[in-house]
């Protein structure tokens, strides 16, 4: 190109080549559908969700904006197949295009159906669907909790249903059954019937019923998402679910501890038809009476036979009476011949016991007892004497081998300081104090001489012709 037509060019700002091209892009991608595969999926704290839309040759960056995004049926997962459908448009900030997203769909049944499958598989693994943690539901529950919508038919139906089979206090906790954000609210609700305190203000349902009338794929899709089936698992009230028509099937079905096909299914599987139950309680009436009545006409019967084979009461108490009418006059007659004969004895041996004979019994016994004393005190006097001679020898005896016999001839006891007697003076150590005891009394010694042991400082040698003379203790008091 020359230098004239390159100077015949038209000169943009870059503002105005980055509008040029918005325009352009938006006049030519008007309205689009994408369908691709979710890459980045982030949900700004404004509401926005970001997003990447990408294949296996280029990706795509979309935006939709709060108010689309809290419309949206589904949750957006990464690696979840969508159709998109929106507009083109630029990014003047970072020089990019992007795809502003009206609506948002999973590509086809078959996308959302392997998301299905997927959280199943998962929530099988972890144990919630085993059949042991199934609750039984309670045969006739006092208060029933509703999770459903409460303008819609399906919690009408309910409450007609009860009342045609057995009227119950029912509390509904409405909430939203379809759309962005119903799968928390759902949640919420179940959380808060088992949070509900027993004997509170609002009573404690006994049986929770989960329920939402018919509809595709999409529109139930709140039910399929893990936060409503973990919060069914986790409840502690036994639950119902009721979600669609017969041919749907939900991920809260299979935690649940029981599965209707329909919200008015649920209602007849909570509660039994009165009218039944009194019916039967008056059949189980009727045939207890007559099994009752039957029963006292067999026994009555069987008495009845028995009785005959018993015979007349008289013929078997005639012979008894007869005889006890016997005993009972020999008893009369035998009693007072022995009445009789005791007094008799009595008159007896009262007409022996005279004053006299009395007197004349207690001076003999008074005259042994006299005399049975002088021999006591004879023989006593007696063994008092021979006593006293023999302790007089043994004292005599005594003091002729006491060793005070020996003090009084001059002689004296030597002992220790300890108290030990002092035989020859080797056992006297010098130095060391001791006592004589004498015939009129003890003194103190201190023993000095050459029986004692010798002090270890003297070194003065004895003589050696002449032997050193024993000195005497010397005596203290």
């Amino acid at each position: 190109m020359s230098e004239r037509n390159i100077g015949n060019l038209h000169e943009y700002s870059v503002s105005e080549l980055s509008g040029a091209v918005k325009r352009t892009i938006e006049d030519a991608f008007g309205l689009v559908r994408v369908k691709g595969e979710l890459g980045r999926c982030t949900r700004a704290g404004s509401g926005h969700l970001y997003l990447d839309l990408k294949d296996d040759k280029a990706v795509i960056s979309g935006v939709m904006w709060k108010g689309n995004a809290a419309r949206l049926s589904i949750n957006p997962e990464q690696g979840m197949e969508v159709v998109a459908t929106g507009r083109m448009s630029t990014f003047p900030g970072q020089s990019r295009y992007q795809l502003i997203i009206d609506s948002l769909k999973p590509a086809g049944v078959g996308a959302l159906m392997a998301l299905f499958e997927e959280r199943k598989k998962k929530l099988a693994a972890e144990g919630l669907f085993a059949p042991e943690r199934k609750r039984p539901l309670p045969f006739l529950p006092e208060v029933i909790g509703v999770v459903t919508s409460p303008s819609g038919a399906v919690i009408r139906d309910i409450l007609h249903r009860l009342r045609e089979r057995f009227p119950r206090h029912v509390i509904v906790w409405p909430t939203l059954v379809q759309g962005r954000g119903a799968e928390e609210k759902i949640a919420e609700a179940i959380r808060g019937f088992n949070a509900i305190a027993p004997g509170g203000d609002v009573p404690r349902p006994d049986l929770l019923i989960v329920a939402r009338g018919g509809g595709s794929l999409e529109d139930l899709w709140c039910f399929n998402e893990e936060v409503v089936a973990r919060a069914a698992a986790a409840s502690e009230i036994p639950l119902i679910s009721a979600v669609g028509h017969e041919t749907d099937t939900t991920l809260i079905d299979y935690v649940a501890d029981r599965r209707a096909p329909t919200p008015t299914a649920a209602a007849e599987i909570a509660v039994p038809v009165r009218a039944d139950l009194l019916s039967e309680v008056l059949n189980k009436e009727r045939r207890f009476t007559g099994a009752v009545t039957r029963m006292f006409e067999t026994r009555r019967s069987a008495l009845l036979s028995a009785s005959r084979g018993l015979g007349r009461p008289e013929d078997i108490l005639g012979a008894a009476a007869q005889r006890l009418d016997r005993a009972s006059d020999g008893l009369r007659s035998g009693l007072r011949g022995k009445l009789e004969t005791s007094m008799t004895s009595l008159a007896r041996c009262s007409g022996r016991l005279t004053p006299r004979l009395l007197a004349h019994s207690f001076a003999v016994r008074e005259n042994r007892i006299a005399a049975l004393w002088s021999r006591a005190a004879e023989r006593t006097d007696r063994i008092l004497v021979d006593r006293r001679s023999r302790l007089a020898a043994s004292a005599r005896v005594l003091a002729a081998v006491s060793y005070q016999n020996v003090l009084d001839r001059g002689f004296a006891l030597v002992r220790g300081e300890d108290g030990r007697l002092i035989r020859r003076a080797a056992e006297a150590a010098s130095g060391t104090a001791g006592e004589i005891q004498f015939a009129d009394g003890v003194r103190g010694v201190l023993f000095d001489g050459a029986g004692g042991p010798k002090s270890p400082q003297k070194t003065a040698k004895k003589p050696e012709k002449s032997a050193a003379k024993p000195r005497q203790p010397r005596l203290f008091d």
